[in-house]
């Protein structure tokens, strides 16, 4: 088997923040033995391993040790916190990782929204995971678009250069090229590429059609699966702004068009619940399954931004998908396209 790449964010990798563009090569299926020196006695074995074999990563070696990959006379040693001493002679099987194996293609079918030599735009559906992680190995979009585009291996992430959460439909932006990739995750940083999304909301609308939200976003400290809505002064929330409009209105719910400035993790999903509107099916957030929606009712339906290397403005919208609209009629809203066009906010690129 070739070398695999796994690919690892340097930042914060959520919903519209580009990924970071950085490559780490997995090991090949091999035995290694390393023969401890005196110097590094009673050290973590962790840490003695990441001396001994330095061209991968700690955690890579760590997930080798839970394995069962790394033995010391007959012992598997599990518990990264072992210590070792001078003379110790370690046997370390090397072998991809799920991670690892999970960069391949994957032939499937997907929903091309448009297509040149640069750019892809993708309509993601509901239900898949963007890209291979744990519980999710395969039949992510990055294994699609290996199958869909060979070129694509090339690319950190396939090409890919935002993020969908699983249960989040809509528009995707994916690069071709490096250069156009590059080109497109220095538009998004810069904020120049205008993405928009449609939320079924809890609740009856209060005050002005249009509210402004500018509230940091950090990991929830009760909850590890959640963000929050963070204090500024804490230090742990990262500044996060969202614009949202009132599309259409009933005393149970409400249809908004939201409008990302960042692209904070689960941004839209918590500026709505702080508004007290939680997004309906979200029941992370305090959204209730209801009118049969399973899932959080956000979809992403607008992008519109200049091509990478053309300058030529682009625009495309998406209609929500057939369980989101069920979920507004059965509510009472009715789905109308040239309404909710209007309601899409800045028609301009920002």
């Amino acid at each position: 088997m070739g070398l695999a790449t796994q690919i690892i964010s340097t930042g914060d990798v959520s919903e519209g923040s580009p990924p970071g563009l950085v490559d780490e090569l997995a090991a090949e299926a091999e035995t290694r033995v390393c023969n401890v020196p005196a110097e590094m006695h009673g050290w973590r074995i962790d840490r003695a391993l990441a001396a001994l074999i330095p061209e991968f990563s700690r955690s890579y070696l760590q997930q080798l040790m839970a394995d069962g990959a790394v033995v010391l006379r007959d012992i598997p040693l599990r518990k990264p916190s072992a210590r070792i001493a001078a003379g110790d002679r370690l046997t370390v099987e090397l072998r991809p990782t799920q991670q690892a194996q999970a960069f391949v293609a994957e032939p499937m079918a997907l929903d091309v929204v448009h297509e040149d030599a640069e750019l892809l735009v993708i309509h993601k559906p509901a239900g898949m995971v963007v890209h291979p992680a744990a519980g999710n190995w395969r039949g992510t979009l990055l294994n699609g678009l290996l199958a869909y585009h060979p070129g694509a291996s090339s690319l950190p992430r396939a090409g890919i250069v935002h993020r969908l959460d699983k249960d989040t439909s809509g528009l995707m932006l994916v690069g071709k090229s490096r250069q156009a990739m590059e080109a497109l995750v220095r538009a998004i940083a810069a904020r120049e590429v205008n993405r928009q999304y449609l939320a079924l909301a809890h609740g009856r609308w209060q005050g002005p059609v249009e509210r402004g939200v500018d509230q940091p976003i950090g990991r929830d400290v009760h909850n590890r699966l959640r963000m929050s809505v963070v204090r500024a002064e804490n230090g742990n929330g990262k500044p996060a702004q969202t614009t949202v409009r009132l599309i259409d209105g009933l005393d149970q719910a409400c249809l908004v068009a939201c409008k990302l400035h960042t692209g904070r993790t689960h941004q839209i999903r918590v500026h709505m619940a702080w508004m007290g509107h939680p997004l309906v099916g979200d029941t992370l957030y305090g959204g209730r399954v209801q009118w049969g929606m399973v899932r959080q009712a956000l979809h992403a339906a607008r992008l519109r931004l200049r091509h990478p290397t053309t300058g030529k403005e682009l625009d495309f919208e998406s209609a929500p998908p057939p369980d989101m609209q069920a979920a507004m009629a059965e509510c009472g809203l009715r789905y109308n396209h040239a309404r909710v066009a209007s309601a899409f906010l800045d028609p301009q690129i920002s």
